[in-house]
């Protein structure tokens, strides 16, 4: 399925969800039962996080340091075929710049072909140098891997090849309401969302947000720059109290203080939760009511409180 045409062709709001692989050598079957959990919501799609390789140094017994690199949460692609062929979800595998070669950017891109997966998302990710221990060229932002997947397209490799198949990937993207928190400016940053779309994305998802008018306004201030794809709007459940701190701090992102104080005062884990989930419906309620195509959950490891969620929405 491809998912540009699926959203052009629904009259209704629809629901997806994003899932992160678990821990280097952990089960796949928390990520299973969080998946039959939300499936009765007939989600569109399931994205996948993926992670590049972190770094930590060792101090040797002579006093020197050995720098060691590992990937904390590997398996985005292999998760993806997972959830697609066992749940029959499409999934949306997370493609990103830095900590991975354009070389090994092609590769996946062939194997998520061969899986039968023709949909991703383009992100640049954290931005992290491994030039000094892996080198070989790379994308630097994410309008590369956009230029780079729409040539594949087109049936243009890294390497010239004689009959090389076309693939047929759709190509979503990520846009920031409030603004990505190193561009210097709203404008600034529109510009680079609108770069992306002119190359060739087909959809966006947004960063969440907790204040409603903060997508709205997104939204006509890309319509006026001439962004005239779907956009579809990122949530969050703050379920927690630790998610007040986490959550601005990863994300960049505004809490409302009336949230902040429903979570922060909540007698128990429950009413923290139960605070987290009514913040999210009305969200959810005014953004359907607002137009807006769908609602797109990063889920994480809070299915339950997703689920919540959904279930009140009664759709």
């Amino acid at each position: 399925m491809n998912i540009a045409e699926a959203l052009a062709a629904r009259r209704d709001p629809f629901f997806s969800f994003e899932l992160t692989p678990p821990e280097r050598g952990a089960s796949i079957e928390d990520v299973h039962r969080a998946v039959e959990l939300l499936k009765p919501y007939r989600p569109l799609f399931v994205d996948v996080t993926n992670h590049a390789a972190d770094s930590w140094f060792e101090e040797g017994p002579d006093g020197t340091f050995n720098r060691h690199i590992t990937r904390k949460r590997p398996g985005t692609l292999g998760l993806c075929a997972a959830i697609k062929w066992r749940h029959d979800i499409e999934t949306v595998p997370h493609l990103l710049c830095h900590g991975f070669t354009c070389e090994e950017t092609e590769d996946a891109l062939i194997e998520l072909s061969f899986l039968g997966i023709r949909n991703l998302l383009a992100v640049r990710g954290d931005q992290t140098d491994w030039r000094a221990v892996r080198p070989g060229a790379r994308n630097e932002h994410a309008v590369d891997i956009v230029r780079q997947v729409v040539a594949m397209n087109a049936g243009h490799y890294l390497h010239r090849m004689t009959g090389a198949s076309p693939t047929d990937f759709c190509i979503g993207v990520a846009g920031y309401p409030e603004k990505h928190f190193e561009a210097p400016s709203a404008a600034y940053d529109l510009q680079h969302l609108k770069a992306k779309v002119d190359a060739g994305a087909a959809y966006v998802i947004t960063q969440m947000f907790f204040d409603n008018a903060v997508y709205f306004d997104f939204v006509s201030r890309c319509r006026a720059a001439g962004i005239g794809v779907p956009i579809i709007p990122g949530l969050k459940v703050v379920g927690r109290k630790g998610l007040l701190t986490n959550i601005p701090r990863h994300f960049h992102v505004d809490l409302p203080d009336a949230l902040i104080d429903a979570v922060q005062h909540a007698r128990g884990a429950e009413e923290a939760a139960e605070a987290g989930v009514a913040h999210a419906l009305a969200q959810a309620r005014g953004l359907i009511e607002g137009g807006a195509p769908g609602l797109h959950f990063f889920v994480y490891n809070d299915a339950p409180l997703a689920g919540r969620v959904l279930g009140r929405l009664g759709m």
